[in-house]
């Protein structure tokens, strides 16, 4: 056992009975020469052992910006954490020692990237970035290392892993070099997986393949799995609740089935109605009218009151609470009641 798996043993405060992941009020904002972007706003979310949760919204809503908060790898500067709690376990990460967070980050949460070309480091092999997370963090030697990462990829399918393990990133497929990624989130059994936009540029056939394998090893180890994603199609299949986020906020949250039968805020709402079906052949798309806010002058009231059709007076200049309008489902919309019924 190495002093690093020591250090995470001792981590104070640990409460088995706490959300695995549970992330409340949470502020970041871009300082930058154009003024200050309020990129998430007060953001929320809970995850518990073997749940997958789907945050789900248009790109530069603050997903991305979400996770790179939880796991503690926002630029800063221009990136600051200005209000908030990331709690895994009960123990807020914000507050520990950054040797603390380092540690919890590497062997309790972990994440898969957007792009895996770019997250892979070109010069080294597949073989020997696997290995490295094994030498650092378990201590073990160059040969058990390496018998490790060979594990890894043939658990996540990649052909004749024994002989691919010394190849580079760019002699893989881009399916390929995401199942690599995988592998090495999943290297020293983390308790919560971030998956930022794992099927991006992805052929469907593929999209399908990956997300059934995050799904066969989210089984296997009991994980928390933070789907990140913008893609209403993808998260039906695979997540147990939903978070709609717009403008750095969750709008609503909900179990998957609640959502797709009665959404509870015009953007849900309109995101359902803009996915294409079978029946609209022939029939011109349904689109969200307008832009989202441009993050240095969000709207007052509710962001989303410029592109709502159910917009009156009192959204354009007080924010709506958080509606709780049924067990474990939560709506930002004064008139979330008119948008149920219909």
């Amino acid at each position: 056992m190495t002093d690093i798996m020591a250090d995470l043993d001792a981590l104070p405060g640990t409460d088995p009975r706490a959300p695995l992941l549970e992330v409340n009020d949470l502020h970041v904002e871009f300082r930058t020469r154009d003024g200050v972007a309020r990129a998430v706003n007060g953001a929320g979310l809970r995850l518990a052992p073997g749940e997958t949760l789907a945050l789900l919204g248009e790109s530069g809503c603050g997903k991305s910006v979400t996770a790179q908060a939880i796991m503690g790898i926002l630029d800063t500067p221009p990136g600051f954490i200005t209000r908030g709690e990331i709690r895994y376990r009960g123990v807020d990460l914000l507050r520990l020692p950054e040797i603390q967070r380092g540690t919890v980050r590497a062997n309790r949460i972990a994440m898969i990237f957007q792009d895996a070309l770019s997250a892979l480091n070109p010069v080294y092999s597949v073989g020997f970035q696997l290995a490295e997370l094994f030498r650092v963090h378990r201590g073990m030697s160059r040969a058990d290392a390496k018998r490790r990462a060979v594990e890894l990829l043939d658990r996540v399918r990649i052909p004749a892993a024994a002989t691919r393990i010394n190849d580079y990133p760019h002699q893989f497929s881009g399916g390929m070099r995401q199942r690599v990624m995988i592998a090495m989130a999943l290297a020293l059994d983390p308790d919560v997986l971030i998956a930022d936009e794992p099927t991006t540029a992805l052929d469907v056939t593929v999209q399908a393949q990956i997300m059934g394998l995050l799904a066969e090893l989210q089984r296997e180890r009991n994980m928390g799995l933070l789907l990140i994603t913008h893609d209403m199609g993808v998260v039906a299949d695979v997540a147990d609740r939903i978070s709609v986020m717009y403008a750095g906020k969750v709008v609503e949250e909900a179990p998957v089935f609640d959502i797709y039968d009665r959404p509870g805020h015009p953007y849900t709402k309109a995101l359902l109605e803009s996915i294409p079906r079978l029946d609209m052949k022939g029939r011109q798309l349904n689109v969200i009218q307008g832009l989202p806010p441009t993050l240095t002058d969000i709207p007052p009231g509710c962001a989303f009151n410029p592109r709502c059709g159910y917009a009156r007076d009192i959204c354009r200049y007080e924010a709506p609470p958080a509606h709780t309008i049924a067990p474990r489902r939560h709506v930002r919309c004064h008139f979330w009641g008119e948008v149920v019924a219909r």
